[in-house]
């Protein structure tokens, strides 16, 4: 077998070592190369791409390239997505349940030769800022390049990985894109095999297998598998939280900084918020993660964040100069493009602010007929964290930042106002396991149906929502309630009668984050409704602003009271496991609508 660098040399780690032996054997690749983490490495392994015609480089954007995938290989696919506990009532109703023997025997079968003509990747990666207590380390043992180039971005990967390892146990995540080669055998230039799509975790074991999927977070699997959905199985046993939600640092004009995290659904303006540009004068934000954030209790009582990513991996349609400056200027260099359209030497989508140039290749790789979309409404951006302008420098903090806001949002287009304040840390995780949003493309199905998402975690929590959301009741009781940060919904998507957004968005969410920023700070006042509470108009910064205090949180009775009986069916769901904190907020709720 051909190693780019001998085993013994690259690791002493016994079970490491192991495990790369017998995947080697069940694989059967043709060569394994063991991942340093260098830029020239991946610079080489970028070129054998080019030279392969999977990666096209941009003359317009250097160390960029640009790439598309398999029609069917676009998004995320939570239908074979599974969660294998001993037990199917820890999966819960939300997740699709195998019997662990069951998926083992038949990934066994999957995987036996599935790596036959290719390179097996060994990456060692970890998750968080090296030296954290709080960080973990991962290896994915993968046959896709993609992966290496793409994980090289996304995380702190090699050498560092491997040192911050040291003896200690690691999150091991088998990756094949299911096509093996035969001798002679020409390659597909996006190899991929959905009729066996599979991603497997398994949280007892605290293990990751995906099969057949060579897009995002099914094949990079330090996102959503291991910094989610593995995570928070872990985050249970050992008594933090591992979320889907941005991190930003917000700095008033005095100079007072608190940060703030976020849960959205994917393509709802998570990375928009993370780098927020705001448009009151004075105030400055910057950015310590757009999409996962792990959070632990600290020595002095208050909620402490990291970032596990060290890279964004960005829904690229919608982006723009006028909707995200900041992204667009982190994507100038050093970025890979999946799924936009291709012009001369750059890349273009829907939503970018320019006409489509004249000669323009579409995200399948043919020439654009000018009708269907350019780029695939989930085409991506992957690029590392730190060429963002405002790229906080406490991001790379071992012991996080102290968060002093937790927000929740999705698409709604009416019932919910714009901002609304939790009543107490056990009404906020009910806001918070109350959430529903309209759908996008980030995942595969159906497009504008609106779904339950509970705390944004419905595709990512990996054991018994139930059992989630008594986990934050319980993490509440960890620490005085004057600690635990203030617990918001926000809702930037409410439409008027013609069916047009009453709220502007992007920069001018700065407003209702200054609102909640003086919360935080016990200096705005607030107006209790039934639902929460709200900012007064004279609270809310509108300065300078054409909208409709009245239209953005107006309270309907009865489309709330049809709303808590879709809420009261919804939580039937978790039977037992739902908790009697949160059954006493629906009957609260109830009781302050008569």
């Amino acid at each position: 077998m051909q190693f780019n660098v001998p085993l013994s040399e690259w690791t002493t780690h016994a079970a490491l070592s192991k495990w790369i032996e017998e995947t080697i054997l069940q694989c059967q690749p043709a060569r394994v190369h063991l991942c340093v983490g260098s830029n020239e490495e991946v610079d080489q392994i970028a070129a054998q791409m080019v030279e392969a015609g999977i990666l096209v480089p941009l003359a317009k954007r250097p160390g960029s390239y640009w790439c598309h995938s398999h029609p069917d290989d676009v998004a995320r696919v939570e239908e074979s997505t599974f969660i294998c506990s001993e037990k199917k009532e820890d999966a819960g109703p939300t997740n699709n349940w195998k019997e662990p023997s069951e998926m083992k025997q038949h990934l066994k079968s999957l995987f036996a030769g599935c790596m036959q003509g290719r390179t097996l990747y060994v990456i060692p990666y970890c998750m968080g800022p090296l030296g954290s207590p709080l960080s973990r380390v991962g290896i994915e043992i993968t046959d896709s390049p993609y992966v290496v180039i793409n994980m090289h971005k996304m995380t702190r990967m090699g050498r560092q990985a491997l040192d911050q390892l040291k003896n200690d146990p690691f999150i091991p995540g088998l990756h094949s894109v299911g096509v093996p080669l035969k001798e002679g055998q020409q390659d597909e230039p996006w190899p991929c095999n959905p009729k066996q799509r599979v991603i497997a975790h398994f949280p007892e074991e605290k293990s990751i297998f995906s099969f057949g999927s060579g897009y995002g977070g099914n094949a990079l699997l330090g996102k959503k598998c291991f910094a989610l959905r593995i995570a928070s199985a872990m985050a249970r046993e050992q008594g933090w939280l591992a979320e889907h939600m941005l991190i930003l640092g917000l700095t008033n004009p005095e100079g007072v900084k608190k940060y703030i995290a976020a849960a959205f659904p994917s393509a709802c303006g998570k990375t928009n918020l993370a780098m927020i540009m705001p448009s009151l004068p004075g105030w400055k934000a910057e950015c310590v993660g757009d999409d996962i954030a792990w959070m632990h209790i600290g020595k002095d009582g208050r909620l402490y964040a990291i970032n596990p990513e060290a890279g964004f991996f960005g829904v690229a349609p919608g982006t723009s100069m006028k909707t995200n400056p900041m992204a667009m200027r982190t994507i100038e260099k050093n970025s890979i493009f999946t799924n936009t359209a291709l012009s001369d030497g750059d890349v273009w989508w829907e939503g970018i602010g320019s006409e489509p140039p004249e000669a323009l290749t579409s995200w399948l790789g043919t020439p654009w007929d000018g009708k269907s979309p350019a780029a695939h409404p989930n085409s991506r951006f992957t690029v590392p964290m730190t060429q963002c302008p405002i790229y906080d420098p406490a991001a790379e903090d071992p012991e996080g930042v102290p968060i002093s806001a937790i927000l929740f949002g999705g698409r709604r287009h009416n019932v919910m106002p714009l901002v609304t304040e939790a009543l107490s840390w056990n009404h906020g995780v009910f806001l918070g396991a109350s959430l529903s949003s309209e759908t996008t493309a980030a995942a595969k199905g159906e497009i504008g149906k609106l779904r339950h998402d509970p705390f944004a975690m419905l595709p990512f929590c990996g054991y018994n929502m139930g059992d989630y959301f008594a986990h934050w009741i319980d993490i509440g009781k960890h620490t005085s309630a004057s600690k635990l940060p203030r617990i918001y919904s926000v809702n930037w998507y409410r439409k008027d009668a013609e069916g047009k957004y009453i709220w502007p968005g992007f920069g001018e969410n700065a407003r209702v984050l200054k609102w909640i920023f003086e919360r935080a700070s016990d200096k705005a006042p607030a107006t209790t409704t039934p639902i929460g509470q709200i900012p007064p108009q004279e609270a809310l910064d509108l300065s300078g602003l054409q909208t409709d205090y009245d239209s953005l949180f107006s309270i309907d009775k009865d489309n709330w009271k049809k709303e808590l009986q879709d809420l009261k069916e919804y939580f039937q769901r978790f039977g037992t496991h739902f908790p009697k904190e949160l059954a006493r907020e629906l009957h609260h709720l109830e009781e302050r609508l008569k």
